[in-house]
C-alpha cells in the first residue's frame, strides 16, 4: 500500500518530464527544420575555432530531449527526498539558468567577449554560494544556450562547468568555511 501511494505522489511529476521532454523534442526539431530550409543546419566549432571539430545542430534534436528526461529524473529524486521546498528551489534555479544562458548567448552573438567571458568566469564565483552543479541549472544553461550553439556543445560545456562548480561548491567552499570558522574561533579566544 505504501509503495502504490508513493507512485502515486510521483505521477504528476512523470507527466511532468514526458511534457518537458516532448516539448524539447518538438522545438528543437521545429528549429531544425526551420534552419534546413533556411539555408541548412549549421555546425559549430569547439572554442569556435575553424581548426577544431565541427558539430552539427542536428544532434541536438536527440542529445536535448534524452538530457531533459535524464536530468529531470534528477530534480524528480532529490524532491523526493527533500519536500516541496525542494521543487520551489528547482524551479527557481532552472529559471535563473536558463536566462543566464540565453544572456551569454546574446553577448557572444553581439560579439561582446568581455561581458560573455566576464559571465562565464562568474560561475565559478557563484558556485561558492548556490549549488549550480546542480541538473535543474544544468538543464536551464543548455537549453538557454542551445537555440544559438546547438545542443551538442552547451551540452559539453555545461556538463564540465557543473562537475567544476560542483568541486566549487562541495570541497573549496566547505574548505574555506573551515577557515573562516577555526579563524572566528581564534578571535573569539583572544
Amino acid at each position: 500500500m505504501h509503495q502504490q501511494e508513493e507512485v502515486m505522489d510521483d505521477r504528476p511529476f512523470l507527466r511532468l518530464r514526458i511534457a518537458s521532454t516532448t516539448l524539447v523534442a518538438v522545438a528543437d526539431l521545429m528549429l531544425l527544420a526551420w534552419q534546413y530550409f533556411h539555408g541548412g543546419v549549421p555546425s559549430h566549432h569547439f572554442f569556435d575555432r575553424a581548426d577544431m571539430p565541427a558539430i552539427s545542430n542536428g544532434w541536438g534534436g536527440l542529445l536535448l530531449p534524452l538530457m531533459t528526461w535524464f536530468l529531470l529524473g534528477r530534480v524528480q529524486k532529490r524532491i523526493a527526498t527533500q519536500g516541496d521546498a525542494a521543487k520551489r528551489y528547482a524551479l527557481i534555479g532552472f529559471v535563473c539558468a536558463l536566462l543566464f544562458g540565453v544572456l551569454l548567448s546574446v553577448f557572444f552573438t553581439l560579439g561582446d567577449d568581455t561581458v560573455s567571458n566576464s559571465m562565464f568566469e562568474s560561475l565559478f564565483v557563484i558556485a561558492l554560494v548556490a549549488p549550480i552543479y546542480r541538473a535543474e541549472y544544468l538543464l536551464g544553461l543548455v537549453l538557454g544556450m542551445a537555440y544559438t550553439f546547438g545542443g551538442v556543445l552547451p551540452s559539453i560545456v555545461g556538463s564540465v562547468v557543473a562537475i567544476i562548480t560542483m568541486v566549487i561548491y562541495c570541497f573549496v567552499r566547505a574548505g574555506l568555511l573551515r577557515v573562516v570558522a577555526m579563524l572566528v574561533g581564534v578571535a573569539k579566544r583572544a
